[in-house]
């Protein structure tokens, strides 16, 4: 199947959105019993961890940790939202610094300023856009980015959606309660699919879509630790306690050149891979042998797929033992988890 699809379905009655590219599941969002990214919590301070200049803090589920306290007592009562999702017997991470993110406006309440996606050009079109900003917005201190899916996009939903937010974000900073409470819930994964998946894409949302479009199949694969890459290799991806394994196996062919294809192929391939399967936190790569020349080719390549990726990479670098280094933010729950 050829072109983009978004399928929203749900999967073991938890609600799910899937996108197909040209009949492969490149990108899945299955809700979990975990408190979505997003969520804002009023909170309360428990116990700083001295040496790491965070704090532990209680929350209505459960406990959070907050990084780079500053002037943070115990028991004081704070807003924070949640970034991501925690390790298995961890505390959620949080932030104060808040976003409230729609299809085509994140209003920054702590960053004033006006802000427009830098994918965007056309200076009349920016033009227009400023425009629409300027008129919701007028005397607000928030700050706003404008997203690059403005672009083209009717002023009418793109004002609605900053206004949307900006009521949001007063409903929430204005509060004055006393008790530990959730103040906003995170997005679920059908609107984080209109949120996040802009390109023109057709949607299937009668119910059974996953078994029509080919999305449970693909999921079989995406739960197997082996992904492939083309040519007889192989990515074998395994994640532990301490952190996510990744193998390049080129096959049958032991030669340098197919190690260097496999590990081009790799750098393309990593960044869907680890997306639909969930998984984040330290990632290290044992790459298939090849000549030191070509490490920078590799880095490139590898650079070049994770800016386009949706969740936060920072690339590490080569290790003494020739394995690369990633730490990418676990901004999804874990497929096989989900799945159990």
């Amino acid at each position: 199947m050829k072109g983009r699809t978004i399928v929203l379905d749900h999967l073991n009655d938890r609600e799910a959105a899937a996108l197909m590219v040209d009949g492969k599941l490149e990108d899945i969002l299955i809700d979990s019993d975990a408190p979505r990214p997003g969520t804002v919590y009023r909170a309360r301070a428990d116990r700083p961890v001295k040496g790491q200049g965070g704090m532990f803090l209680t929350t209505p589920d459960g406990p959070a940790f907050l990084r780079q306290v500053k002037g943070l007592a115990p028991g004081q009562q704070l807003l924070v939202q949640v970034t991501g999702f925690a390790e298995p017997g961890k505390a959620l991470p949080v932030t104060q610094k808040m976003l409230f993110k729609s299809r085509y406006a994140i209003v920054t309440p702590d960053a004033p300023g006006l802000n427009i996606s830098r994918s965007i050009r056309d200076e009349d079109e920016r033009d227009r856009l400023l425009e629409i900003a300027n008129d919701v917005m007028d005397d607000l201190e928030y700050g706003l980015i404008l997203r690059s899916a403005c672009a083209e996009a009717a002023p009418e939903a793109i004002a609605e959606d900053i206004q949307a937010m900006v009521n949001l974000a007063g409903q929430v900073l204005d509060d004055h309660g006393t008790e530990l409470e959730v103040l906003a819930e995170g997005d679920g994964p059908h609107l984080l699919a209109w949120r996040d998946w802009v390109e023109p894409a057709d949607v299937e949302s009668e119910s059974g879509g996953f078994e029509r479009i080919g999305v449970l199949d693909a999921l079989d694969v995406a739960s197997g630790i082996q992904e492939p890459l083309g040519g007889g290799a192989y990515l074998y991806i395994e994640p532990t306690r301490a952190l996510v394994a990744v193998d390049v196996n080129t096959g049958a062919d032991a030669s340098l050149a197919a190690g260097v294809k496999a590990n081009m192929a790799c750098a393309k391939a990593l960044p869907r891979a680890l997306r639909v399967r969930g998984l984040g936190g330290q990632v290290v790569l044992d790459l298939a042998p090849m000549p030191k020349k070509d490490r920078r080719a590799f880095e490139a390549s590898l650079r070049a797929a994770f800016r386009a990726d949706s969740e936060e990479t920072i690339l590490v670098g080569w290790t003494a033992l020739g394995h690369f280094e990633l730490q990418r933010k676990r901004g999804r729950a874990e497929l096989r988890a989900v799945l159990a």
